[in-house]
């Protein structure tokens, strides 16, 4: 069984941390995140570390403990580092290109695909087969950057499409092969 609840969450010097009543806002050099968190769950603040405790002992109180360590410790990283997601464009003709703040993404298709970035997430193409995706809020960062590899996702034959950085694609054998 996971104890990720249990974990104190070591504050930086540079984060500020405020709870107030069921919502909790973090204030850091890059930004400032606020989130509600469930109502049963208590936030303690003392020495540096923040612990978040929980009622009881039963399933729900369980998972709320862990998920609600999970994102106070994603909004203090957040706003103290950052987040990036780096994506690959692989294909002949396939291309990405920044006009403003809007990606313009060429993947194969009869028109070019744009996206347009939510709000507290930076876009860049350093080239036109890379794309970062940048920003403080873990979950728009990978929102955004799902999104993008969404346009087209990596097929298993050639491999063309639009990946993670690291990303591995299984590659399969095509008919010929016997």
């Amino acid at each position: 069984m996971s104890r990720v609840g249990l974990k104190p969450i070591e504050i930086p010097n540079d984060v500020e941390i405020k709870v107030d009543g069921t919502t909790v806002t973090v204030k850091g050099p890059k930004g400032e995140l606020s989130r509600t968190i469930h109502d049963e769950m208590k936030v303690n603040i003392e020495d540096n570390q923040l612990t978040v405790e929980r009622p009881s002992e039963s399933k729900e109180h369980r998972s709320l403990h862990g998920t609600t360590r999970s994102n106070i410790a994603n909004m203090v990283e957040g706003v103290s580092k950052g987040y990036e997601k780096s994506l690959e464009v692989v294909g002949v003709g396939y291309r990405a290109q920044m006009q403003g703040k809007k990606l313009v993404v060429n993947a194969g298709y009869s028109h070019p695909v744009e996206v347009e970035p939510t709000e507290g997430v930076d876009i860049e193409c350093p080239s036109n087969t890379k794309i970062v995706v940048k920003g403080i809020d873990k979950e728009k960062v990978g929102a955004v950057a799902a999104n993008i590899r969404a346009i087209r996702t990596p097929e298993p034959y050639k491999g063309k499409g639009i990946r993670y950085e690291n990303e591995h694609v299984r590659r399969k054998e095509g008919k010929t092969a016997k």
